[in-house]
């Protein structure tokens, strides 16, 4: 049988975890995680993690394999999980893939481009004029100077701005001329599962999901981790809202309800990511019967 990846994938709280965990199951392999902040042991509740109990259902790759103190990005990940999806391939001829990080699930399955070396100085002016700016700002910079890769730029995920403007800072060149044309071949095969849920219902979950991140010390969490608040992890939503509460900025009820309207508009992010890529086949998730037969069918 030929070695072959299952990667589930869709928007934040659309139920991966649980069907990614019933498929390893059924295949009796091992789940990798393809989430650019469940990797970071120090930040649990506000990234979603697998429960203990789901972690200890199938074996899981890049959960808690990391600290804040380390900064992971699209390449490391990229060699870690062809290291991961060996490790597995040497027990077993399937291995399971499951996240919302579009870009770590795009270089696992075609390869990253090697981008320059950013000096530090650079990284730390950019995140210092986000957080005094804010999003526009970057928006503003990034449309003046590379007009042609804002056009197709993600432009309300501030980590992509500030990586294009880094690369045009340090290089003078657009983030464009560094990427290659062809995709990598992997000597393995990718089936690609896309799931959602109806926009209502999707809506609910994340507003259910934040309520109970909130209830579980999120707060506490967040104030661990100050130290480290420029960290590209932690400046993304669930992180954010919160250092603006103990900044003083937000009341903690808005904080939440921000939380609530960035997650949404997240995971509309996603879908927009994933859609683009039509090998995905879609499903809704509570058709789980119906997902682990074409599955089977597939291996």
């Amino acid at each position: 049988m030929q070695k072959t990846v299952i990667i589930i994938a869709g928007p934040t709280a659309s139920g991966k975890t649980a069907l990614a965990i019933r498929i390893a199951q059924l295949f009796n392999t091992a789940v990798i995680s393809a989430d650019s902040r469940q990797c970071y042991r120090e930040i649990s509740i506000g990234t979603a993690k697998p429960t203990p109990d789901e972690l200890a259902a199938v074996p899981h790759y890049f959960i808690d394999s990391h600290s804040i103190r380390e900064e992971v990005n699209a390449g490391i990940y990229e060699k870690l999980a062809l290291q991961y999806a060996g490790e597995i391939f040497s027990r077993n001829n399937i291995a399971v893939m499951c996240g919302g990080t579009g870009l770590y699930i795009k270089a696992f399955t075609e390869g990253i481009d090697d981008m320059p070396a950013i000096p530090p100085g650079i990284r730390e002016h950019l995140n210092a004029q986000y957080v005094a700016n804010g999003i526009t700002w970057l928006q503003q910079q990034l449309q003046e100077r590379d007009p042609a890769f804002y056009a197709t730029a993600e432009t309300q995920n501030p980590q992509r701005l500030i990586r294009a403007l880094e690369v045009l800072d340090a290089t003078g060149q657009s983030v464009t001329a560094f990427r290659k044309a062809a995709p990598q071949q992997r000597d393995f095969r990718v089936i690609k599962i896309g799931i959602t849920l109806p926009k209502e219902l999707l809506h609910e979950r994340i507003h259910h999901r934040v309520d109970l991140m909130m209830a579980a010390g999120l707060v506490e969490e967040v104030k661990a981790v100050l130290p480290y608040r420029q960290h590209n992890a932690l400046r993304t939503v669930g992180y954010q809202e919160i250092f603006d509460y103990l900044d003083g900025q937000l009341s903690l009820e808005q904080a939440a309800a921000d939380i609530k309207t960035h997650t949404r508009q997240y995971a509309k992010r996603q879908l927009t990511w994933f859609r683009k890529d039509t090998a995905f086949t879609w499903y809704d998730p509570r058709e789980e019967a119906t997902i682990l037969a074409a599955v089977q069918a597939a291996i």
